[in-house]
């Protein structure tokens, strides 16, 4: 990955309906902290591109909205993609898991187009914020899960996650955990911050974290 900030782009996507949302508020706060460390960033919402669902590709023609574009021109040129999605029935909302859905209809089947595009969906850093009005941590562990689930079967990184709790407009903030404290500092990090996922044949030092002062590779 590129370690020159200026060039590594963050696209984050909210999944809400709501513009004044909690987890619009989480987006808002990620890219707050990324602009600060000099990347380049995007927030768009979800509902502004998807319109519909996957459709049966074998007997009708994808719906007629502007998921392509989303996906094709700002997705996929991403080094990094942030998820910000409300918790709504201890699962991601509609347009959260339609966004995941409906990016098979690009990468199915055989010839160049889809094998460019599945090249371009691996290698990301994933990251993950929600909000919910529950504070029970549990609330938001399926949804980790599935994105822990994406981005090893792209063969990313997920990076972190973030999860607040809030039921009104911007109640978020008053959270006393802090979230968009600490999506401002995941937007800030996601490029940065050590991420380490080891396998039985992975080499590696006994130091998780390199003493200071040392040369060892983090």
């Amino acid at each position: 990955m590129n370690q020159n900030h200026s060039s590594q782009h963050l696209l984050i996507l909210v999944g809400s309906p709501r513009r004044d949302g909690n987890s619009a508020a989480l987006g808002a706060a990620a890219q707050r902290g990324a602009d600060a460390a000099g990347l380049s960033t995007k927030l768009l919402f979800l509902d502004d591109y998807i319109q519909g669902f996957l459709s049966d590709l074998r007997t009708k023609p994808a719906p007629d909205d502007r998921y392509s574009e989303l996906f094709l021109e700002h997705f996929l040129p991403a080094d990094g993609v942030l998820i910000c999605t409300p918790i709504y029935w201890y699962g991601m909302s509609a347009q959260t898991k339609a966004f995941f859905d409906r990016s098979f209809s690009h990468y199915a089947g055989a010839g160049p187009e889809p094998e460019r595009v599945k090249a371009c969906m691996t290698g990301k850093r994933l990251g993950l914020a929600v909000a919910s009005e529950e504070t029970y941590p549990g609330a938001a562990l399926g949804i980790v899960h599935q994105v822990q689930e994406f981005a090893r079967y792209t063969h990313s990184d997920f990076v972190g996650y973030v999860h607040g709790a809030g039921n009104q407009r911007g109640e978020i903030a008053q959270d006393p955990r802090q979230p968009l404290r600490a999506a401002e500092q995941l937007g800030a990090s996601f490029f940065t911050r050590k991420y380490s996922d080891y396998r039985i044949e992975t080499p590696r030092s006994h130091n998780v974290w390199a003493a200071a002062g040392s040369d060892a590779p983090a």
